[in-house]
């Protein structure tokens, strides 16, 4: 019983982590830039990620596992990293943030129409109250207005964009891993890849100017730390903890996100985006829950590993 706290308790530092990311991925992009920032985090990540979690045996893994698991796990990271390190305020990189995590609603919704995961049919206002949450953080300080939430939106379409397709690639990842995987993780090989592709990226652009200041390396360490330690977290927890109270907390990574970010970043964010946040969190919370109402045939979006 007390080894299986312990690991419910590692697993929910892992929530931790998680909602941390989006204040330090900023906080390094701020002095590294977005694509060297980003190529750091992952580089320095996939380090712990070698000593904590090891090397994946290549040769067990499923070759279609590898293909697509390492395409859309890439496509993902690029999407989100990139997406905050763009953005042109810590309060729009908040945002971004929070258009990324539709990631639960749009796994759940994936599961039902692709791996005919049964649910019941909460999973309608689920959707539909995410999708009106995140209408409201989008809409600023004018809440739900459509006329604001594209103005909004236009001021940076490439974050706002990136954003969203990280949300959907990342429902396509555990769509697809969840047939595909047969159990195995390749998540420090996904990590080196993506740092691979960052500093590849960095190269062709013609690189740019580091500022390494102790304030960047300060940020860099916390950000590849939450990255690397967080996966490695979970799947403790996951494997030995109590799952339902792991799944539970998930959903409210969101708002632990926001509220952190709106703490480091020094960005106050409006009541409208707090009722947008709370009914992202309540949206998905409610999907999950219509796929609790009779047995599930697949692995919901919480069983290994952020979410998959």
């Amino acid at each position: 019983m007390k080894s299986k706290r312990k690991a419910t308790l590692i697993g929910l530092i892992a929530v931790l982590l998680w909602a941390s990311i989006v204040a330090l991925i900023r906080g390094v992009s701020e002095s590294l830039g977005a694509t060297g920032g980003a190529a750091m985090i992952y580089t320095v990540a996939s380090v712990f990620l070698w000593f904590s979690v090891g090397f994946p045996k290549l040769r067990e893994f499923p070759r279609s596992y590898l293909l697509w698991g390492s395409l859309l796990f890439v496509a993902y990271e690029l999407c989100l990293s990139l997406s905050i390190g763009y953005a042109n305020s810590g309060r729009q990189a908040i945002e971004v943030g929070m258009v990324n995590y539709l990631w639960p609603t749009f796994t759940l919704v994936s599961a039902i129409l692709f791996n005919r995961q049964r649910a019941s049919l909460l999973v309608v206002p689920g959707f539909l109250l995410s999708m009106l949450g995140i209408c409201r953080v989008l809409g600023g300080d004018q809440g739900l207005d459509l006329a604001g939430m594209l103005a909004n939106v236009k001021d940076n379409p490439l974050s706002y964009g990136l954003a969203l397709a990280g949300a959907l690639i990342w429902a396509a990842y555990c769509t697809v891993t969840a047939r595909i995987a047969n159990g195995k993780n390749g998540v420090t090989l996904f990590f080196m890849l993506v740092a691979a592709v960052l500093w590849i990226k960095y190269g062709l652009q013609g690189g740019g100017a580091m500022t390494l200041s102790p304030h960047a390396i300060v940020y860099l360490v916390l950000a590849a730390s939450a990255m690397g330690f967080g996966y490695a977290a979970w799947n403790v927890g996951i494997l030995h903890g109590n799952v339902t109270v792991l799944a539970g907390a998930s959903y409210f990574i969101p708002v632990l996100s926001a509220a952190l970010a709106a703490l480091v970043l020094h960005a106050p964010l409006s009541v409208g985006f707090w009722q947008g946040a709370l009914m992202v969190c309540g949206g998905s919370i409610l999907c999950w829950l219509a796929t609790r109402a009779r047995p599930p045939k697949t692995v919901t979006p919480v069983q290994s590993g952020k979410g998959c």
